[in-house]
């Protein structure tokens, strides 16, 4: 389902999205208060969510709109470049921020990271965020400031790729401290790195 308060891009967005074989747009809205009620009617697996449209405030129809239906994932399509704003709708508990810039590039992956419970956040912004966040002192567990940076991007939905784009390492390297993040903490899901990176506050719940 689509949710944002221009026409003429929902309607680039429903070309771009129904261009995929898997998926399915099944409405479109233009403020907030229809996105919560058609949110409750069609119960759809993923939200486009733009956050500026009239009706209310979209980081705050979050929460009502994932009580109307819990099953429903959250991708945010903004223009909003600020990490506070990606915080915000993450906390409130959107799985993904894309940056309307970015859109043609980035959304379809972010739909379908959204579809998957998995959280995906435009490069840049994350890389932002991750470089803002303060690093524990005494990082836990024993890892180093390098793998508590790796740690956060891959809580933040980053892939290998992105990490070693956004710092400057290559693949491999990035591949060899994911296995001594994964070894020093005795975990080997990405999931289980979300958990123990948001345990620990490396990135907000």
């Amino acid at each position: 389902m689509l949710a944002d308060d221009h026409a003429v891009v929902r309607r680039g967005l429903e070309l771009l999205l129904d261009a995929e074989d898997d998926f399915q747009v099944v409405a479109s809205i233009g403020d907030v208060q229809a996105a919560i009620r058609t949110t409750r009617g069609y119960k759809p697996d993923v939200l486009v969510l733009d956050l500026n449209m009239p009706g209310g405030s979209s980081l705050d129809a979050i929460p009502e709109i994932m009580e109307a239906s819990p099953q429903t994932r959250i991708a945010v399509l903004t223009m909003q470049d600020e990490p506070a704003f990606a915080r915000q709708a993450l906390s409130a508990g959107a799985m993904a921020y894309v940056l309307k810039e970015a859109a043609d590039d980035e959304l379809v992956t972010a739909v379908r990271r959204a579809a998957a419970g998995e959280t995906y956040l435009t490069p840049q912004l994350g890389a932002r965020m991750a470089a803002e966040a303060p690093v524990p002192a005494g990082p836990p567990d024993n890892l180093s400031e390098r793998e508590v940076e790796v740690l956060r991007m891959i809580a933040l939905g980053h892939t290998n790729a992105e990490i070693a784009e956004q710092l400057f390492l290559s693949i491999r390297t990035v591949e060899s401290h994911r296995a001594h993040i994964q070894q020093k903490l005795r975990r080997s899901s990405r999931a289980d790195l979300v958990r123990y990176a948001l345990d620990h506050g490396l990135v907000e719940r």
